[in-house]
């Protein structure tokens, strides 16, 4: 029996189920289908239960923002959880402001970005790439050699970093990758950088090995998706391991290693606000809870085997979560009254611990890094409690006199 449209709410789901991004995205619309069914076996969110409208952004950016459009003037939704890369994000973001919507966004991002439409449950620059550099330099590293992928998130990441080692101490000839500057001599660009799929590392490698001599050297990587798949070959092949010269990755999460070869990665560093392999009951039940799910689930061509959790999962989760108790806070559905009381402070005890939303539209979380192990799981070396989540950073940390 189909339920009165009076008896549901529609919530929708904006992402990339084909195309190059699929590989990533296909999971948060799994982890949110969960989600829903949890809160719904519930007794939904103010009486009502979820009705989610899931479409395709197919990894097309300009068609995020006409599926945006869609979900928002004829389906109608109440809020919307989606999107995976920036420039998918800031495709949906005019369309999410015009018509007065609300996206949460749960991917690690660049910052310098507040919209009021959105909720951003995502690790700001402070919450994964700063706390990460932060541990190297605790644990005696002196020299950085910053890589990526050739677009906004790594390139105004690693403006970023280059801004914070200069404030930490580290003189800029122990900054690695190159720089760009314009005719006036300002740094531009920092790091070097590879296209989507990019495969041949040779070159990139050797100058890493070259640069690595002296010791004390790590590398900063923001590459993302399978290039890092022919990087890490050609890095072992170098001789290089996580001894002599670690990488300490940004964008390699549990769910990415289901199609990279984690042997190869093992002693490799990550740094997120959730691992799987937190010991928490939390976490314990949200893991066994999704996996149960995922045995009895219906979805057309879901995957079921070899299935994990990783950090987008999480924060895609903790998001529906906040924006239900926003609701039932605001006593209403409608967008201005739950971001107000999103505004106000909203906690939740998520699988990777409390998570709070901020007035600023981001959230305070956990920061942990972690060691990759042969199964693709990383074992906790540290943790740093209820990071404020801060998107403007550029320009604010002074170089060390």
């Amino acid at each position: 029996s189909t339920l009165r449209a009076e008896e549901t709410v529609k919530v929708g789901v904006l992402h990339s189920l084909s195309g190059t991004m699929a590989i990533s995205e296909t999971s948060l619309r799994d982890i949110l289908l969960f989600t829903f069914d949890e809160i719904n076996a519930k007794g939904g969110v103010l009486g009502k239960k979820i009705e989610p409208v899931v479409v395709d952004g197919a990894s097309n950016w300009p068609l995020f923002a006409e599926k945006a459009k869609q979900l928002l003037e004829q389906d109608k939704v109440a809020v919307t959880f989606g999107c995976w890369t920036s420039v998918s994000r800031k495709s949906v973001l005019p369309v999410f402001e015009s018509n007065k919507g609300l996206l949460f966004y749960p991917v690690q991002y660049e910052g310098e970005e507040m919209s009021p439409n959105i909720m951003y449950t995502a690790e700001a620059v402070n919450q994964q790439a700063t706390p990460a550099v932060d541990y190297m330099l605790e644990k005696g590293f002196k020299k950085f050699y910053l890589l990526g992928s050739d677009y906004v998130y790594p390139q105004t990441t690693n403006l970023v970093l280059l801004e914070y080692l200069l404030s930490k101490g580290v003189p800029l000839e122990n900054i690695g990758g190159g720089f760009k500057k314009d005719e006036s001599g300002k740094i531009i660009s920092a790091g070097k950088y590879t296209p989507f799929g990019h495969t041949d590392y040779q070159q990139i490698v050797s100058e890493i090995k070259q640069y690595a001599a002296g010791g004390d050297t790590c590398v900063i990587s923001t590459l993302n998706g399978d290039t890092n798949v022919p990087f890490f070959k050609e890095y072992a092949a170098a001789g290089l391991t996580a001894e002599t010269c670690p990488v300490v990755s940004f964008s390699i999460s549990e769910d990415e290693f289901r199609g990279l070869p984690a042997k190869q990665l093992v002693g490799q560093l990550g740094c997120w606000t959730y691992f799987q392999s937190i010991k928490s009951p939390a976490n314990e039940k949200f893991i066994s809870d999704f996996q149960a799910w995922l045995a009895k689930s219906d979805v057309p061509g879901i995957v079921k085997e070899g299935r994990v959790t990783c950090s987008p999962m999480v924060l895609s989760y903790d998001g529906v979560y906040l924006w239900k108790a926003a609701v039932e806070k605001a006593g209403s559905f409608e967008v201005d009254k739950v971001i107000a009381e999103l505004e106000k402070g909203i906690s939740f005890d998520g699988p990777g611990g409390t998570v709070t939303s901020q007035k600023n539209h981001h959230v305070t979380k956990n920061v942990y890094i972690g060691e990759t192990k042969a199964d693709g799981q990383f074992k906790i070396l540290k943790s740093y409690d209820n990071v404020y989540g801060e998107p403007f950073l550029k320009g604010t940390f002074k170089p060390k006199e």
